[in-house]
């Protein structure tokens, strides 16, 4: 096998990759792309306004919540400052990837604008060995995109022609995340993270209360972890010696 047989099947074992990890985040996107779809004609809003906030905003959380503050008639001052609180945990995501993202040329915008909480959970360990690694992070990050896009226009779509009974539809964002969560506690070899950030958002929640724990125990998280890898880094050279 010729080098460039060698790279197109590459390619094609980094697509089947890419595809088959994002599985349980395609199911979800169009469950979840489809009930804010019901939500946003049920309030009033056509299939170019699903369009638009699936393409250009694409955060699962903030659209269940701008829904309300768009037939509520809030400020624009007032949905920022709701959008920047809602999504402000993404700044650590961000600042997490720093390092792997720094080579992705002109994909590089494109990765950190679709860093949603469940492609982050699938970028965040580098891709699987023997693929092209800025592939998976741009294919993975398309097809989560795809799918909440797709799911989103369906939603709207059968909301314009069926009956939904829509209470409680909201809640399926934080089912998905939980899902997600659940499944990378059980896999990983490391459940340190988990740990800590369960235990830091409870003890911000305790101090901070339900409507203002969420960034401060973002920061704890960051924290922590960064100095647990500084720490970590440490002991590596320490064993490896001079």
């Amino acid at each position: 096998m010729g080098p460039v047989d060698r790279e197109e099947s590459r390619k094609v074992r980094t697509l089947k990759r890419a595809a088959a990890g994002a599985i349980p985040v395609i199911t979800g996107y169009m469950v979840l792309g489809v009930a804010f779809g019901v939500l946003l004609r049920d309030a009033g809003y056509g299939i170019l306004w699903a369009l638009l906030m699936s393409c250009l905003i694409y955060a699962g959380s903030l659209q269940f919540v701008l829904i309300p503050l768009m037939t509520g008639g809030v400020s624009i001052l007032s949905a920022a400052l709701v959008s920047f609180l809602v999504n402000a945990r993404h700044l650590f995501y961000g600042i997490s990837m720093l390092v792997r993202y720094r080579d992705m040329g002109r994909a590089k915008p494109y990765l950190i604008f679709s860093l949603t909480d469940e492609t982050y959970a699938l970028v965040c360990g580098g891709a699987p060995e023997g693929t092209d690694e800025k592939l998976y992070f741009l294919l993975v990050s398309l097809i989560d995109q795809s799918a909440w896009v797709l799911g989103s226009l369906l939603g709207c779509a059968l909301g314009a022609v069926l009956p939904f009974d829509t209470a409680g539809i909201d809640f399926a964002m934080t089912a998905l995340f939980i899902v997600i969560f659940t499944e990378q506690v059980l896999t990983a070899k490391d459940r340190f993270p988990a740990a800590a950030g369960i235990g830091l958002s409870l003890l911000c929640l305790l101090i901070f209360g339900k409507e203002a724990f969420l960034i401060p125990s973002m920061a704890l998280i960051f924290g922590v972890l960064t100095a647990r890898g500084a720490w970590e880094e440490r002991k590596r050279k320490e064993a490896e010696g001079p």
